[in-house]
């Protein structure tokens, strides 16, 4: 299997999942259950130390005008993430009237609730939180950018070292085991299947919506960068394929790096605005939501308000920088924005939370194959304003 590329392996492991999900007993289920409690676990503990030994010393290679970068890539990224929410706001709009009849919504289940629960579990807690970790590395790598290279910078880069090993040695092996094990619960469960039908119409529709997004992301980024934005795409779809099995932005960074660079990126600033994205950038989620929250109004015979809810739409753009790069962090961040701006009642909130972990894997999919968009737009607009030194050869593996 190691032969074969990483992208072919988790479509494989996709379709096993769910062939063997069909037959499978419950006690093989409960084996990579316990599994992926581990494995979850260990992604949970080292997603911290991974953000932080990125991110600190692509920030300091990027010199002193690292500063101005950030928040140019945030700026970005929000812009981006605003662009999904009103796309899906005004496109929603325009088709859910004839798609969908006001009434009664039948209860609907949370999918995770009729998954089978692993033999046992180990807590693995982190060393610290992601935004923690985020923080910490703005703060320590514009000091360094501010100091002569030295001792500290170098520990850094060692550092570095350390956590590309923990991703070609660990995760990218384990990955197709760990989502095999997803879908094989998810299938042995049904219960998420039974939420899908109930959205099927929407859900289509959702799913197209994020490919036009990616459309156009990577077609803004081949017309600044000047690169052919469909083979851009491209080099960047094991990264979609991974994160359809994890649902976890954070859990993909090192396909997501892998690609940016097989894309073209530079790799101190793919270093840089891959893991950063992957916390602020949020567009694929920002769709679903939008385009959820709408359904489920138009089902209940909620009149929409325009707007508070185009307000709304602007301030979960805010809220999702806050939303944590773990399966279904994105729903339960906005989940008070639901019930405080748009007046949701505790079953509506459960039934977005519902749809939107029935199909968590399209959003985050969106989210971090768009982050290479990004990644090839502020690499083509820092031009040399930086010293950045040439990659000495991809981190991460060859690309799948």
């Amino acid at each position: 299997m190691t032969k074969i590329g990483l992208l072919p392996r988790i479509g494989i492991a996709i379709l096993l999942g769910i062939l063997v999900g069909l037959w499978s007993p419950d006690w093989l289920v409960r084996v990579f259950a316990t599994f992926n409690g581990l494995f979850g676990n260990f992604l949970s503990f080292i997603i911290p130390p991974l953000i932080l030994g990125l991110i600190t010393p692509a920030i300091a290679e990027l010199g002193r005008g690292a500063g101005k970068w950030l928040g140019i890539t945030a700026a970005i990224a929000y812009a981006s993430t605003l662009f999904g929410g009103v796309m899906a706001f005004l496109v929603c709009m325009a088709i859910f009237p004839r798609m969908l009849r006001p009434g009664s919504l039948d209860e609907v289940g949370n999918p995770e609730d009729a998954l089978l629960s692993p033999f046992f579990t180990v807590e693995i807690p982190p060393p610290f939180s992601v935004m923690t970790a985020l923080i910490l590395s703005f703060v320590i790598g514009i000091a360094l950018t501010l100091m002569p290279k030295g001792v500290l910078q170098q520990g850094f880069v060692e550092f570095r070292t350390v956590i590309e090993k923990v991703i070609t040695g660990v995760i990218i092996p384990l990955l197709p085991v760990y989502i095999f094990g997803i879908f094989l619960n998810m299938t042995s469960g049904g219960q998420v299947f039974e939420v899908i039908a109930t959205f099927i119409g929407v859900i289509l529709l959702v799913f197209a919506l994020t490919v036009l997004l990616l459309l156009v992301q990577f077609t803004v980024a081949g017309v600044i960068a000047g690169k052919n934005p469909l083979t851009a795409l491209k080099t960047m779809l094991p990264a979609y394929v991974t994160a359809l099995g994890t649902s976890s932005s954070a859990a993909t960074i090192p396909v997501t790096l892998r690609q940016a660079i097989a894309a073209g990126v530079r790799r101190p600033i793919a270093s840089f605005v891959v893991p950063l994205c992957a916390t602020i950038h949020l567009g694929g989620s920002t769709v679903k939501i939008v385009s959820f929250s709408l359904a489920v109004m138009f089902l209940s015979g909620v009149p929409v308000n325009i707007p508070l809810f185009i307000g709304f739409i602007f301030m979960l753009g805010i809220t999702m920088v806050a939303a944590p790069g773990v399966p279904g962090g994105a729903i339960v961040t906005a989940a008070g924005l639901l019930s405080s701006m748009l007046g949701f009642t505790e079953p509506q909130v459960a039934l977005m939370i519902a749809t939107y972990i029935a199909i968590d894997s399209f959003g985050t999919a969106t989210n971090v194959t768009g982050d290479g968009a990004i990644a090839m737009i502020v690499d083509r607009l820092s031009g040399d304003d930086f010293d950045v030194p040439e990659a000495q050869g991809d981190p991460v593996g060859s690309p799948a």
